[in-house]
């Protein structure tokens, strides 16, 4: 054999890199990094006020589902023109008119409550639906015991769709 080749007990292993960090190396990296964690940080806020604006519709809901258990009881349909007029009371107002008075008080009447209704709901509501309402809140205990069950459950939808959608200005 050749007395230069090398033998299996000379060779030395070899020594490993430094481990890579999972650090960025460039001040880019760090930026971008701080802007997302500013972005989810903010949006998160943004979120949680926006959860916390909205109790009065989660409440608003459930008070609305128990009503609805109680559907040929007359004072829970009583209650729904009360129901609909503090969830309208109850909705925050544009930061530029916040200390305005509210358009949503007593006064308004027939035409005047069924216009700020449409105008806060995108799909069209029934055209008769301040009468409905005005006619829970007035009419005598015959007339209401006289509404057919459909109708009685065409009001609760209608009015649950209303507070689970109603548009607030931002």
């Amino acid at each position: 054999m050749n007395p230069h080749v090398p033998d299996i007990a000379q060779l030395k292993e070899l020594g490993l890199p430094a481990p890579v960090s999972y650090a960025p190396q460039t001040w880019g990296w760090w930026v971008l990094l701080a802007v997302l964690v500013l972005a989810a940080l903010l949006i998160g806020v943004r979120r949680y006020g926006q959860w916390r604006r909205d109790q009065y519709r989660r409440d608003a809901l459930v008070r609305l589902a128990q009503l609805r258990e109680r559907s040929d009881d007359l004072n829970a349909l009583r209650e729904l023109p009360e129901l609909l007029k503090r969830v309208a009371l109850s909705m925050p107002t544009h930061k530029s008119t916040r200390w305005n008075a509210n358009p949503v008080g007593a006064a308004l009447g027939r035409e005047d409550w069924q216009a700020f209704l449409q105008r806060h709901c995108k799909k069209p509501l029934p055209a008769d639906l301040s009468e409905q309402l005005a006619q829970l809140a007035y009419a005598p205990d015959d007339a209401l015991r006289a509404l057919p069950a459909p109708q009685r459950l065409a009001l609760f939808d209608t009015c649950q769709h209303w507070v689970e959608r109603h548009h607030v200005a931002a």
